[in-house]
């Protein structure tokens, strides 16, 4: 088949794509915020059994595909990644222990045949894990990011909800670490004494710029649990406006995650994330004067490329 729906099922986002399976392109999609956390707590108030209900919720995407596509897509098969198959998700699968291959050969699938209820078989991708932490999601677009097979050891970031540092060598992922700093910076700025200090703002002027960098050095050098509370004090004293105090205490938490690098080996770093976080990070290592090769990979071509060669690789077992 020339075709695959994609689904990357992450914990805070949903994204449903259809895949020209060749060229990559994205052919039709749906995107919401009803991410594997949201979706369990709907399931948790109703009364069905788990996985049924969360096919309820791919079904239910599968029309407006269809729509934009032009073409049905009743027997098109689905490639999920992400969390999908955590204890959350719509079944739990096990992570399978590092090292495993960069290339996306050798990790843990999971087949659901499709049924006369849904006509589209599923191909889960199970996460991985060290003997200190685990990843779902990121195996996958590790495995588009195209990396160099060499013996020096080289360090993928992959800002999110959870941000990862995932080490490769060899053309092995042989160690990852996670970050909480998107979530986090969710839990501060919206359900800590510090949400009424800091009001959302995307967009940086160069004031707020200043004091992201503020947040940036601060949170790099100093103890990140009393810098926080500075977040409190900039409002209390007329320090800062919210909106600034916003872009601070992003940089605060940034700061924080880069801190181990001082401790990293690696020569090159690559950032693999779309072009908004692509930025922040990029703007974090220069400014902290990382002294690394800086390179940049987007995340979402890197997710689509990863699934398709899982995809070529289960359609090329079948096949034989």
């Amino acid at each position: 088949m020339n075709k695959f729906i994609s689904c990357d099922w992450g914990t805070s986002s949903f994204r449903l794509r259809v895949i020209e399976l060749e060229t990559q392109n994205v052919m039709a999609k749906v995107v919401s915020r009803q991410g594997i956390a949201a979706t369990y707590e709907m399931w948790k108030k109703s009364s069905s059994d788990r996985f049924l209900f969360y096919e309820s919720v791919l079904s239910s995407c599968i029309p407006e595909l269809s729509s934009q596509c032009g073409f049905p897509l009743s027997e098109v098969p689905i490639v999920i990644s992400g969390m999908a198959s955590s204890a959350i998700g719509m079944m739990e699968l096990d992570y399978k222990m590092l090292p495993v291959k960069t290339d996306g050969n050798d990790l843990s699938i999971h087949i659901v045949a499709s049924s006369a209820r849904f006509k589209h078989e599923m191909i889960f991708v199970s996460g991985v894990k060290s003997t200190a932490d685990v990843m779902r999601g990121e195996e996958t677009i590790i495995a588009g990011c195209e990396i160099k097979n060499t013996d020096e050891e080289q360090l993928f970031i992959l800002p999110g909800t959870h941000s990862k540092h995932i080490i490769t060598r060899n053309g092995m992922i042989t160690d990852s670490k996670t970050y909480m700093t998107g979530e986090l910076f969710d839990l501060l700025a919206t359900k800590s004494i510090l949400s009424n200090s800091v009001e959302k703002e995307n967009i940086f002027s160069a004031v707020a710029n200043t004091w992201f960098e503020k947040g940036i050095k601060e949170g790099f050098n100093n103890n990140l649990l009393n810098s926080i509370f500075h977040v409190r004090t900039n409002r209390l004293f007329n320090k800062l406006q919210p909106k600034e105090n916003y872009q601070y205490l992003s940089g605060l938490l940034i700061g924080a995650e880069l801190k181990d690098l001082l401790d990293n080996t690696c020569r090159d770093i690559t950032l693999v994330a779309d072009e908004k976080f692509s930025t922040l990070y990029s703007n974090a290592l220069h400014l902290l004067k990382i002294n690394k090769n800086i390179y940049q990979f987007n995340a979402d071509k890197a997710l689509i490329k990863g699934q398709s060669i899982i995809y070529k690789l289960y359609s090329k077992n079948i096949a034989t």
